[in-house]
């Protein structure tokens, strides 16, 4: 009976320790699995950092390249002013320098045609009844070279928009060269040259004597509609739509003549 108490409580210890070891293991399997898990959470907690270390790398490697780009543009950009701003100041000087040219020549020329009127003046005139006075009336200019050059000096100073002084040197111009070929130009620049100092009495006149003088001139469509706006500055509406249906009577072909309708339908 001892005997038998004995091994029932060998058993019993074997069964219990057995027991024991099988209750460790499992709990044991449980933390590896648990372990596990977070490994395989961890790393793919650190894949997607590595991932997203990457990205903002290359996102920065980006934005670098593109500030430097932008740097190298606007440094192009900076070059390419200079450069301008440079051309700009030549330009500038030589405008200043062709305008100073321009005036100089006109008063070199404006003297010597007054010496030339002069000396005409001072010429004696054979009439019946003795030779003329010394007060005789200035006789014309047939200078070809002189023509041009008068012409080219008030030019000029029109292209410069020194408009009074070009008006004045036109005005002497149709004086002393009342026969030039190049009167129709002349009143067409003083009509402009009217128009940008705003006499538009003046300037509605020489455009008129363009048409007057010179109706198939290349200039005589667009006389009479800056003449016409003239007299619509003036508050004259009437003699402007007269002038308008005149001008698409004359020259119904012209690029004026499309602006002349315009004009009309909004005149009132």
């Amino acid at each position: 009976m001892k005997l038998r108490a004995w091994l029932v409580c060998g058993l019993v210890f074997f069964a219990s320790q057995a027991n024991a070891g099988l209750l460790s293991d499992d709990e044991a399997r449980k933390h590896i699995d648990a372990i596990e898990v977070r490994v395989v959470k961890l790393e793919e907690s650190a894949a997607k950092l590595q991932e997203s270390i990457n990205q903002n790398a290359e996102a920065t490697k980006q934005q670098t390249k593109s500030i430097l780009d932008l740097q190298q543009q606007i440094e192009a950009i900076n070059v390419e002013l200079r450069k301008l701003r440079g051309q700009y100041e030549e330009f500038v000087h030589l405008l200043q320098d062709s305008e100073k040219r321009q005036k100089d020549f006109y008063v070199d020329l404006d003297t010597r045609l007054r010496r030339f009127e002069v000396d005409a003046a001072q010429q004696p005139v054979a009439t019946e009844s003795g030779p003329a006075p010394a007060s005789a009336p200035l006789m014309m200019i047939d200078d070809p070279v002189l023509e041009n050059r008068a012409y080219e000096a008030a030019f000029g100073l029109y292209k410069a928009k020194s408009y009074p002084a070009a008006i004045t040197s036109f005005q002497d111009f149709q004086r002393k060269f009342p026969n030039s070929v190049q009167l129709p130009n002349v009143y067409y620049l003083m009509g402009e040259s009217f128009m940008n100092l705003k006499d538009y009495p003046s300037a509605s006149t020489a455009m008129q004597t363009l048409v007057e003088v010179a109706p198939k001139h290349a200039k005589a469509s667009e006389a009479l509609l800056t003449a016409a706006k003239a007299q619509e500055a003036m508050e004259q509406p009437l003699a402007a739509k007269k002038l308008l249906r005149k001008l698409i009577a004359q020259y119904p072909d012209s690029d004026a003549a499309v602006k002349a309708k315009e004009r009309l339908a909004v005149l009132k």
